[in-house]
């Protein structure tokens, strides 16, 4: 797993007072991004210091990337990728092979994202506007347990704006205001905020974003219809710090999404979306955060899709597969409610000359999904259902001068059921890593190499388990659901290196590495197969217009191994980073038959150089991409992106940013958005302007 990111920290910029380590302490004034404490680590760890494939990316970078929707603040990232078939602002985030369903869990505030809708495309989407976002972690593979059942591709966080990323500390109000131009979907950007700070222990902030695009061209200059989309999204959250030891967050975040589906080009659907986030999070220490660290987050999180058809649409009735005429008004509802309780603490303490961080909790996530409609609709195949999962765990960081070692145990559990059926399992999930800090020399002092064997276990989802009905368009053909699927167990070895050393070439410069090879056999790993009426003990019914049938089945496993890269150069006065991942995987039967997994990622190379002028106030720079084609994907091709960027920070007031994406006008499609036919080409040059104006007092 790579812990590394290829995005730097700009010369001077700190880390919140309150969570600075030691390390950060002694960093160099040009320090990376590296060098941040993970605000999803539980025992306040630096990317850089992790013995695991963790990220960070900060608010100075996101306002460079400049992104329109999720899965663009996600550029460069190694092993991670966001798949938006562009046809809509929802994202699905694959990390190393794997996503949907739950195997990756994408949170939000401390709020987990589990919208799920049945489609051709990616199935599990969440949205943030990046707009609200100030910073986004990441850790790759199962030894993410600590955060949440089912997360064996791993874990993003997204992390809100608070009062204080707008306050100066003589400041009582403040507040800003941006106006973005893109021109390839002639689309604009509108963002307020404001905050106010009611006396020294409490403040509040707002935030309100609207965003109205049109459909894009892609690198041939050809429009792709269906893309064009507007969205209001809203932030509020307060933060109250009742002790000097004690700080309790409340937040909203909400969107109102809208866009049009397209079948041949032609709209089909209008869909709109509404999601509203709702969370509290608290956190209280001992004095010197000893025994006491506790944490205890809630939240709820209700997602609403309506579909409503705007033409006619030959349909297939779902029970009896007779072909039926989906008359244009009709609606399908999809009502996903998503509640969480998430508890735990650490006790930092020392037994003879070893380092003791105990963590130790638990978490519960509950999912209400609700879906009707005219038959024939869309919302037929996600099935309605309850599904609770939850686990416990301890945790055991032991350090002890150049060894660290971490020892833990996870327990889940969980149940699904329907009007008809009820199904629950439960497994212990262990995890060990081993790192090592041997050399003392000046040039060698910042080598570790690290070593870990994590297992993640996953329970089937509402749909993979009760999907049923007949195919709904093009052909009939029935869905069988399969109460008889195992949960999957995501087994990872990995291997490490963590480098990092200051005052390299000149004084107050900084170099941070971070490369791991990783091995996942997923066990059970559960997949969609077309089963055939001909093949005895398919289980597919035989009679006439069955064709096939299609259902979720486990199979013996899913194979992925891959290796990552990534570090960064950074000198002050300008930096150079790179960041690479090759992922490679399939599946194999319980026959010992291999296939290609289709959710193998491109394998990347990202290069990111810039350079800071006029005492840091301008920043311009750019980003090389490539992009090699997934083995067995049919309709995936070798592609390079090239990124330019600039941002000046005219006065303490007005700030200027500029990015030109896809330079030279590629005409490229993410492989994850492709099948054996179609590929959904994703935009080409794209040229984006903003402003943002602050004001204070």
């Amino acid at each position: 797993m790579v812990a590394t990111e290829v995005c730097p920290l700009p010369a001077g910029e700190q880390t919140d007072q309150s969570k600075k380590t030691d390390q950060e302490e002694a960093a160099p004034a040009g320090a990376t991004l590296l060098d941040k404490i993970l605000v999803l680590s539980r025992t306040g760890e630096t990317a850089i210091e992790s013995l695991a494939s963790a990220s960070h990316v900060d608010q100075e970078q996101l306002d460079r990337r400049m992104a329109t929707t999720p899965n663009e603040m996600l550029f460069g990232m190694p092993g991670v990728v966001g798949q938006a078939d562009a046809r809509r602002v929802s994202t699905s985030i694959n990390i190393r092979g794997l996503q949907d369903f739950g195997r990756v869990a994408v949170i939000v505030d401390g709020a987990r994202q589990n919208f799920q809708r049945s489609d051709h495309g990616t199935q599990s989407t969440f949205y943030i506007d990046p707009e609200l976002v100030k910073s986004v972690d990441m850790i790759r593979g199962p030894v993410a347990n600590t955060y949440g059942s089912g997360t064996i591709g791993g874990v993003v966080f997204f992390d809100t704006k608070d009062a204080v990323d707008f306050l100066k500390p003589d400041e009582t109000w403040a507040a800003s205001v941006t106006g973005r131009y893109e021109s390839n979907r002639k689309g604009w950007t509108s963002s307020a905020s404001g905050a106010y700070r009611i006396n020294e222990n409490w403040d509040v902030l707002g935030n309100i974003v609207y965003r109205d695009y049109g459909n894009y061209k892609d690198g041939d200059g050809d429009p792709v219809n269906g893309t064009g989309f507007d969205v209001l999204s809203g932030l509020l959250k307060t933060t109250i710090r009742p002790t000097e030891n004690s700080e309790l967050k409340l937040g909203w975040v909400g969107s109102s999404d809208g866009w049009d589906e397209t079948s041949g080009g032609v709209p089909v659907n209008d869909v709109d979306l509404k999601s509203n986030t709702f969370t509290a999070r608290y956190n209280i220490t001992d004095e010197d955060k000893s025994w006491l660290d506790l944490h205890i987050n809630t939240s709820y999180n209700k997602t609403n899709l309506d579909l409503t058809s705007l033409v006619p649409q030959n349909r297939f009735d779902p029970v009896t597969g007779l072909p039926v005429v989906l008359p244009a008004g009709s609606q399908s509802t999809f009502d996903v409610g998503t509640t969480g309780i998430d508890i735990w603490n650490t006790s930092r303490f020392e037994t003879s000359a070893i380092a003791h961080e105990l963590t130790y909790g638990g978490d519960w996530v509950g999912d209400n999904v609700k879906t009707g409609g005219a038959a024939g609709g869309d919302s037929f195949y996600t099935p309605s259902g309850k599904r609770n999962v939850s686990g416990a765990y301890v945790q055991d960081k032991l350090t002890s001068d150049w060894l660290e070692v971490i020892a833990g145990l996870r327990y889940d559990n969980y149940s699904l059921k329907d009007d008809s059926h009820d199904i629950s399992g439960d497994r212990l999930s262990p995890r060990v890593t081993v790192g090592a800090s041997p050399f003392e020399s000046a040039g060698l002092a910042g080598l570790q190499f690290y070593g870990t064997y994590a297992e993640g276990y996953r329970s089937p989802s509402i749909t993979e388990t009760l999907i049923s009905g007949n195919h709904p368009a093009g052909v009939s053909f029935p869905f069988l659901p399969n109460p008889n699927l195992r949960p999957e167990t995501g087994k990872t070895t990995e291997f490490g290196v963590n480098y990092k050393q200051n005052d390299i070439f000149e004084a107050g410069d900084a170099l941070r590495i971070k490369a791991a090879y990783f091995n996942n056999d997923v066990d059970d790993y559960i997949d969609g197969v077309t089963l055939s009426p001909f093949a005895p003990g398919s289980g597919c019914p035989f009679g006439p217009g069955i064709p096939i049938c299609f259902q979720y089945q486990n199979f013996a496993k899913a194979q992925i191994n891959g290796f990552e890269l990534g570090g960064v150069y950074d000198a002050g006065w300008g930096y150079a980073g790179l960041s690479a991942s090759i992922t490679d995987g399939h599946t194999v039967s319980y026959k010992g038959v291999e296939a290609d997994l289709a959710t193998i990622p491109s394998s990347q190379v990202t290069a990111q150089l810039g350079l800071r002028f006029l005492e840091d106030k301008l920043t311009v720079g750019g980003e090389v991409q490539y992009n090699g084609k997934p083995k067995g994907n049919a309709v995936a091709t070798d592609y390079t992106l090239v990124n330019a960027f600039a941002s000046y920070q005219a006065t303490d007031d007005l700030k200027v940013d500029f990015r030109a994406d896809n330079l030279f006008d590629v005409k490229y499609a993410n492989p994850l958005n492709g099948n054996t036919t179609v590929a959904v080409y994703e935009p080409g040059i794209t040229l984006k302007l903003a402003a943002t104006m602050r004001f204070g007092g």
